[in-house]
């Protein structure tokens, strides 16, 4: 402790004309005890005010440079101390250090700054301001094809230099991408993929980068899923190959860079990961087998890389994620369902899966999470069926072979994802299937759920499409008995709502139900009508000339139905809608200006 207090008085005294003999016995003295107790000495070194002297010391042609560096170094270790060093005026001095040649100093001076630049703003705005990325980048390019263990030893200080001064900081991430750090960087792994330290360093600063959009794009113009992949193959340790899928993650976003990675051979990593951890009950295993089978998922994202992987149906891709349905492992009938849903993005894809017994692999994992079912799974194999069911071809197969039946065993549930993929699996069955959906529709207690959920303010989502369901049973089945159900469970207040709606095609579909009401089953559904004030907003769609053409063409249509009723028709006659509609005859739109004139015929003879 003496000598360290004499060392700091010394300094203080003799920086500005000491000899350097003397400034190193200090400087040593300081390293020591930086080594024996960092925090301690690192305190006393801020109280003896030492730091403004380092500012002075650090300059090419002193040989304490170095040892000065290092000091910095060291004490930037403690958080309670980067700020103090930015404030000492160190930056400027430092970043100048990196345009000389000398290894030590380059070195020393890459830790310092660094570990100043760690978690700390203030660090990160200094060496911003004084154009440090710039230089470090530079170095990075000279020295990336140098295998020498010094260079390599540099390489890695600089990497995590740039790391640390732009951790999640948009800004600073995106001045160096600008500044073409990527190309860089997958060169670096590339040639130094031997250098344990120096990949981890490249792996975590991609971790960094590739959360940006903008990285995504440079990305794709490398090698990087090559050299990822490569490297992922030669990884037995579980934390290795953890680092790589986070990189991985990010990156497999992009669909060119999806592509790539399926062309690299990724795929086949994974399903090998798959099978060797998938009877595993080891913690690692496990989270092995999630990262993997979630990644290939993710690959099927990308219509490219989902067509070359599904090859017709026939690709031993898609065969083994089948095999993933019938599964033990929550998590991989979850990226088995998920993948399916992936795969079934097309028609032709979705043909061939239907024709192949997709469906019955699919009912059967719904059926054995019917009661206290995962959740996901449930919301993944749904998610699949509503996907299989949007070509024309599929609809009626998959009717004959239960799936209406298989859904509606989730009618019970109270997760708003899985109320949500239901719903648009029967609506998506039920489409121009006359008999299915006065089925459906005539199901009181389907009926008096989606009334219910019409209800959910809480998830819009969910309300859209109980609304949308309700109305494509009345436009599908065309059938008295299904408006009467749907009547008596108080789904029409919901369908004149629904014609308020912002999206066009929800307003078109309410009004299209509700013309069939009127000419089907006036009598039935007049009251409610009535109490939905129906007259009253049509009257607000017709007269906006906001509302799209379609929406004035099928209000027309079912003013001219609802007028068949005493009470709606003394509304209509109340409301002035010949003014509002004689405007219309002149509309820039032929069909609603026709329908127009029609109604303006009708109204007066009624009236």
């Amino acid at each position: 402790t003496d000598n360290l207090s004499d060392a700091l008085k010394k300094l203080k005294i003799t920086s500005t004309d000491s000899t350097a003999d003397s400034l190193e016995g200090c400087l040593d003295c300081l390293l020591q005890a930086l080594a024996q107790n960092n925090m301690e000495t690192s305190e006393k070194i801020q109280k003896s005010g030492v730091l403004q002297v380092f500012a002075n010391l650090l300059t090419p042609q002193s040989s304490c440079t170095a040892k000065v560096a290092n000091i910095i170094a060291e004490v930037a270790r403690n958080e309670f101390m980067r700020n103090p060093c930015v404030d000492a005026g160190l930056i400027p001095p430092l970043v100048q250090l990196l345009n000389c040649k000398d290894q030590e100093v380059l070195l020393q001076t890459g830790r310092a700054l660094g570990n100043i630049c760690y978690d700390s703003h203030e660090g990160r705005n200094a060496v911003d301001h004084a154009g440090g990325a710039h230089i470090v980048v530079d170095h990075l390019r000279s020295l990336c094809s140098k295998t020498d263990p010094a260079s390599e030893k540099l390489l890695t200080v600089f990497c995590g230099m740039l790391m640390n001064y732009s951790n999640e900081n948009d800004t600073l991430q995106s001045q160096l991408i600008n500044m073409g750090v990527i190309p860089t960087l997958v060169k670096l792994l590339g040639i130094h993929c031997q250098n344990a330290a120096l990949t981890e360093m490249c792996l975590v600063a991609f971790g960094n980068l590739a959360e940006l959009e903008s990285s995504k794009e440079q990305f794709a113009y490398t090698n990087i899923a090559e050299e990822l992949v490569k490297l992922f193959k030669k990884q037995i340790e579980h934390d290795k190959k953890e680092m790589i899928f986070e990189v991985l993650a990010p990156l497999a976003e992009n669909d060119v860079i999806k592509l790539q990675l399926v062309e690299a051979g990724l795929v086949e990593c994974l399903l090998e990961i798959v099978q060797k951890t998938v009877d595993s009950d080891k913690e690692d295993d496990i989270a092995e087998l999630k990262t993997a089978s979630d990644l290939m998922v993710l690959l099927l994202l990308g219509d490219e890389s989902m067509q070359k992987l599904f090859e017709g149906g026939k690709g031993s891709v898609f065969q083994r994620v089948l095999s993933w349905i019938p599964s033990n492992s929550h998590q991989l009938q979850l990226a088995g369902a998920l993948a399916i849903a992936n795969f079934a993005r097309n028609d032709g894809n979705c043909i061939h899966m239907v024709d192949n017994g997709i469906v019955q692999k699919l009912m059967d994992l719904l059926d054995r999470h019917v009661e206290d079912g995962n959740v996901t799974v449930q919301h993944a194999a749904l998610s699949a069926l509503r996907n299989l069911a949007i070509p024309v071809v599929n609809k009626a197969k998959m009717l004959s072979a239960g799936v209406a039946e298989a859904v509606l065993k989730f009618l019970r549930s109270e997760m708003p994802p899985v109320q949500f993929k239901l719903l648009g699996t029967l609506r998506m069955l039920i489409d121009a299937q006359a008999e299915a959906a006065e089925q459906l529709g005539k199901n009181v207690k389907l009926v008096e759920r989606l009334v219910e959920w019409c209800e959910a303010k809480d998830h819009a989502g969910v309300m859209g499409e109980s609304n949308r369901l309700l109305s494509a049973l009345i436009r599908h089945s065309k059938s008295k008995d299904v408006i009467r159900t749907i009547v008596q469970s108080g789904g029409i207040k919901h369908l004149v709502t629904m014609a308020t709606s912002e999206h066009v095609i929800m307003q078109n579909e309410a009004l299209v139900a509700l013309a069939l009401i009127a000419a089907l089953e006036l009598v039935t559904a007049e009251k409610d009508l009535e109490n939905a004030q129906l007259v009253q907003i049509l009257h607000r769609l017709l007269s906006d000339d906001r509302s799209a053409p379609e929406i004035k063409y099928n209000s027309m249509v079912l003013i001219c139905a609802l007028i068949g009723s005493e009470p709606l028709q003394k509304e209509v006659q109340s409301m002035a809608f010949l003014e509002v509609i004689s405007k219309l005859r002149s509309h820039e739109n032929k069909t609603v200006a026709q329908q127009a004139s029609l109604t303006e015929q009708r109204l007066a003879v009624e009236s």
